[in-house]
């Protein structure tokens, strides 16, 4: 079996070794249970992240592998997603809530990108792995979780222990092992003055 844990990313500067260090598998141990402790910590970074005048416009969708809730959140997936995304232990779907009291939240989006990004960090950090995904029907969460207007279901992150390359479904392993590459810093720094 293959351990897939170091995937340390070459930086073009310096950074917090939990950032190198963070990546997203599709190798889940589909035995473990979620580690409540570090849940529990993730889920308080993603409240302290900022956000516009404090509005806080993030909500949380928690569903543990074994549970209805999860189910319905396997069946809202795409099927690649559905094969990698079901092992895991949890699945959070972030919500957005774009407005509230007839006002919008224009930055509700954003906001819960840092909420996420918050969240990801600190799992990453207390052991756990995450991988965000897209490939969800939305409508279909909103249904399943009686979601009004005012919520959206904007993302799933699947979180859990991470398992070996042998874990992830066969069309994934490949990239399980592949170099980890970004662009380099100074294409994305459009001025520099």
């Amino acid at each position: 079996m293959t351990n897939t844990l170091d995937r340390t990313a070459p930086t073009d500067a310096p950074i917090l070794d939990v950032l190198s260090a963070r990546w997203s598998t599709r190798a889940y141990d589909s035995t473990t249970p979620i580690d409540e402790s570090a849940l529990a910590s993730a889920l308080e970074a993603a409240r302290w992240s900022p956000s516009a005048y404090n509005n806080q416009p993030w909500r949380f969708i928690v569903a543990r592998r074994g549970t209805e809730a999860h189910d319905a959140i396997v069946a809202s997936m795409v099927e690649f997603n559905q094969a990698w995304a079901a092992p895991a232990a949890a699945l959070i779907v972030f919500v957005a809530e774009t407005s509230r009291d007839g006002r919008q939240f224009p930055t509700a989006f954003y906001d819960l990108g840092q909420a996420a990004a918050h969240f990801t960090v600190q799992a990453h950090s207390d052991g756990l792995f995450t991988h965000q995904l897209t490939g969800f029907d939305p409508e279909a969460v909103r249904a399943s979780f009686d979601l009004p207007a005012e919520l959206t279901p904007f993302t799933v992150m699947a979180v859990g222990a991470p398992g070996t390359i042998e874990d992830a479904p066969e069309a994934s392993r490949d990239g399980e092992k592949a170099p980890r590459l970004r662009r380099p810093a100074a294409e994305s720094v459009l001025v520099n003055a």
